[in-house]
């Protein structure tokens, strides 16, 4: 491909973009992002991007309208300098949660971010982990929809010792995230019964699986407030799990999520850098890049090559 490859970043996640680009190898462009006196953001290319073949990076985390508004700016301000095909690269997608209308009279908040990034002028979009992977639908421009889990499954494999193993999913819908990983760990999975009476809020009710004795692994796309998290450790510790592991995708990590996890049985919870952790870092924690699963994502995407061998 002969368009050049150009990286630009929202104020989110810096950390991640240096990173992916020095993977490949590539400068960070010049580019300006404040706010107003009002508070209303402002956008400014400083360097020519006419026929690129632009990434823009920019995790949706708190705080998300702003960093929602940043994006469209920044693909607005794109489109109107004649670059040749913009990429938004959103490691977390924020309004995922709210994909369909559990209740009357409510939003399909998901589906109008897709609307809102491919009006502005998106060509294609790279995310990770998506809530519901159904998602990918609601944009009209191609998806790439990576998997998070080969970056978790390594960082086990290498710093941990499973004598028996069993993975666990705290709900339903991430069944086959549990059965992708202990597919590649060799062993069963567990599955938890819960149901969510209100947002940020469930109740576990039961497990269904061999938990007895076993080193426990809840893998889950991400952790918010880890209600569900502590809670479903608290019945695999009284169910007879010898230890139990916590992994996730995103670490939103808002509200009491730091305290809960600090004193739950919980040994260690991975998450990956898709969301900036800043002052909650705790000593469970650890912390995993997905910074060259993005870098290789894009130079595969850049140079026309196949990208479905990173979906899992």
């Amino acid at each position: 491909m002969n368009r050049p490859l150009k990286i630009l970043t929202g104020t989110a996640n810096r950390a991640i973009v240096e990173e992916a680009a020095q993977y490949l190898g590539v400068p960070i462009s010049n580019m300006l992002v404040t706010k107003f006196s009002d508070g209303e953001v402002r956008v400014q290319i400083n360097e020519s991007i006419r026929g690129a073949d632009v990434y823009v990076f920019q995790s949706l985390s708190s705080p998300a309208n702003q960093h929602i508004m940043e994006l469209l700016l920044i693909i607005d301000a794109l489109k109107r300098s004649s670059a040749g095909r913009i990429t938004a690269v959103i490691p977390y997608f924020a309004y995922a949660r709210q994909d369909r209308q559990d209740k009357p009279r409510t939003p399909v908040s998901a589906r109008l971010l897709a609307d809102l990034i491919t009006v502005a002028g998106a060509n294609r979009v790279v995310t990770i982990d998506l809530h519901s992977p159904q998602i990918q639908g609601f944009f009209d421009i191609p998806v790439d929809h990576l998997s998070a889990l080969p970056v978790l499954y390594e960082y086990i494999k290498k710093n941990l010792i499973l004598e028996n193993p069993v993975v666990v999913s705290p709900d339903a819908g991430g069944v086959e995230r549990a059965r992708l990983l202990a597919n590649r760990l060799g062993c069963g999975i567990a599955i938890i019964y819960k149901r969510r009476p209100e947002p940020n809020k469930a109740e576990v009710l039961d497990v269904v699986g061999e938990i007895d004795g076993k080193e426990a692994i809840i893998i889950d796309d991400l952790i918010d407030t880890a209600g569900t998290m502590v809670a479903a450790a608290n019945m695999l510790i009284n169910r007879g799990a010898k230890r139990v592991l916590a992994c996730a995708t995103h670490g939103v990590l808002s509200g009491p999520a730091v305290e809960r996890l600090t004193n739950s049985p919980i040994e260690q919870v991975i998450i990956t850098n898709t969301i900036p952790i800043g002052d909650k870092l705790f000593d469970k924690l650890r912390i995993v890049s997905v910074a060259p699963l993005l870098g290789e994502a894009i130079k595969r995407i850049h140079e026309e090559e196949s990208v479905s061998s990173l979906f899992i």
